[in-house]
Formats: structure tokens, C-alpha cells, sequence
């Protein structure tokens, strides 16, 4: 995934668009995203999430340094692609902090993910 992934919308609060764009990690495997994982952008988000499954080896990283928003959905979809790994894990770094919050409510334990937080 060389290209960064981008999608709009409309209807968000103030009038305006939802945005993410996902691009590869250099030097390390993994992606980073910078917008909001929101309905308007699941789709990309999950593209991205299939990729990153693709190439999984032992510890892919997901760098959410940049991402202001990410909704329950865009954290299940997190959470599904780290339990269908067959193995290792996924370091998600610096996100925002509703993805602990919704972990820890709905997949306590789940060791397949280790959340760096901001």
C-alpha cells in the first residue's frame, strides 16, 4: 500500500468531511493513518487493516499519531484483524484514547494488541 487510501463525507458536525488517509510505515511493517475512522471512512480502514493482515508476520504496528477520531466499529475492525492473525501481534501506537477504553470494554485481555498510549 504505497498510495495513500483517502475517503470524504458529509453530514459530520461543522459542516465538515471526513477524511483518512493510510500509508505503509517505512522501515518497519506496518501503516499509519492520519484523519478520523469514522462510517464515512470504514471502508479504506479496513482495506488497509486487510493489507496489514496480509503481510502480518510476527508485530506489525499501527501509528495512529494523527488520527483525532476513531468510533466502535473502527476499533472492532481493529480488534477482528488482530484475533485472525495467526500469530504475534499488533502495536498500535499513540492513539487516541477512546481505542483503550473501548479494548477494555469489549476485548478485556486481548493480548494480540498492546496499545502505546499517547
Amino acid at each position: 500500500m504505497n498510495a495513500p487510501q483517502t475517503a470524504g463525507g458529509f453530514g459530520l458536525p461543522h459542516g465538515g468531511t471526513a477524511v483518512l488517509e493510510v500509508t505503509s510505515l517505512p522501515g518497519r511493517p506496518g501503516i499509519r493513518a492520519r484523519g478520523e475512522i469514522s462510517s464515512v471512512t470504514r471502508s479504506p480502514w479496513e482495506e488497509a487493516l486487510a493489507g496489514l493482515a496480509r503481510r502480518h508476520a510476527d508485530v506489525s504496528y499501527v501509528e495512529l499519531s494523527e488520527v483525532g477520531f476513531v468510533d466502535v466499529a473502527g476499533v472492532a475492525a481493529l480488534a477482528v484483524t488482530a484475533l485472525g492473525l495467526p500469530g504475534g501481534r499488533v502495536v498500535v501506537e499513540h492513539p487516541p484514547p477512546q481505542v483503550s477504553r473501548v479494548l477494555s470494554l469489549f476485548w478485556p485481555g486481548l493480548h494480540r494488541i498492546e496499545v502505546s498510549p499517547r
